[in-house]
Order: structure tokens, then sequence, then C-alpha cells
């Protein structure tokens, strides 16, 4: 590769990773994923860094009549927040916001970290990894201009279970992608300077 090449490269490596942010579902349009981009986001999780290529992770893709599910699931796994409400017109309102949030991504994509069975690696890493293959899931995501944002939450990490997990494994939570409304393009987040978070001895 010509120098050139590299130099573009980092152009848009740079651009791609600093234009990534986390894009709330209440923010998507609706459409569905071709599968070749799909599977491209998918594929560039795998060359995540993983030490003695154990491969920590599963990942379990949900479309269609399964936005519909989660958004009914999420509604009885936070009913008890809000059946006390005395106002019964915002209890139904939040019932209806959460029944919906899921409805206009593209698809959902359960996280799942599959402990190696075979070598012995310190959990962390083994988590870190995973995170590794979320991030290359945004970056890839960032890249084809579709918004995503990787949810832990309490509904999503059990919804995830719901599917069936082996012994090694443990739910991640749901990574999200959808297309992004423009406005929600247009935000942009502030990162402290590096002079701040990074100490240099010679």
């Amino acid at each position: 590769m010509e120098k050139s090449e590299i130099a573009a490269s980092s152009e848009v490596a740079t651009q791609i990773i600093r234009s990534r942010k986390s894009i709330y579902a209440d923010s998507y349009i609706g459409g569905s994923l071709p599968e070749v981009v799909l599977n491209e986001i998918l594929t560039n999780a795998t060359w995540a860094p993983t030490h003695k290529m154990t491969e920590p992770w599963r990942f379990i893709v949900l479309t269609d009549s399964q936005l519909e599910k989660y958004g009914e699931y999420m509604v009885t796994y936070y009913k008890h927040l809000y059946e006390e409400l005395s106002d019964a017109d915002k209890r139904t309102a939040k019932y209806n916001y959460l029944k919906g949030y899921p409805l206009k991504a593209a698809c959902l994509i359960g996280v799942v970290l599959s402990k190696s069975t075979k070598v012995t690696i310190p959990e962390w890493e083994e988590v870190a990894a995973v995170s590794c293959a979320v991030q290359n899931m945004a970056l890839s995501a960032t890249s084809f201009e579709l918004g995503s944002y990787w949810d832990s939450s309490g509904a999503a990490v059990e919804y995830v279970k719901s599917f069936g997990l082996e012994a090694n494994e443990q739910s991640l939570g749901l990574f999200f992608i959808g297309y992004p409304d423009a406005s929600a393009l247009s935000v942009t987040k502030r990162r402290t300077t590096i002079d701040k978070k990074v100490s240099r001895f010679r």
C-alpha cells in the first residue's frame, strides 16, 4: 500500500471513529437492513482482538416480529415501575412508549459472552474481547450511516437469555441498529482532551 493510500485510509478511520455515537431507537425512522450489510457488520465484529483466539462471542439476530415481542416484553418487565401511577393516561402512555420503542429499529442483535471451555482465560479478557466486537459493529454501522447503541439494561439482558444460553455463556444485552433521523446525526459530542487523560514517562 502506498503512503498516500495509508494516509487516506487513516483519515477515513479517524472520521468514522470520531463520528460514532450512541443513537437510540426513538431516533430511528424504520426500514429493514439488507442482508449483505448486516453480514458485513457481523463479520467485522468477529475481527476483534481475542486472547488465544478464543473468539468468546455469539450473536443472536432479531428482526420483524421479534421487535414487537421485545416491545411487549419491556412492558411486562417494567410494568411494576408504572402500575402505581395514579394517572391512567400517563401509565398508558408509558406502556405504549415501551411497546413501540424497538419497532423502528432495523434489527436487534443479542450479545452473548461465550467463555472458552478449552483454554483458561480471565473472564475480564473475554468480556473485553466481546466489547471490542461490539465496538467493531458500532463503527461498521457508522460507516453505513446507520445509528446504533448497546443496550445493557435489565430488560435487554434478560430477553437475550430467553433464547437459551449454555452453561459457559452470559447475556450482555442487545445491540440496536437502525436508520437515524437526520437530526440525530447532526448531534456532536465532546471528549476530554488527551492531556488530561494521558501520562507520559521517558
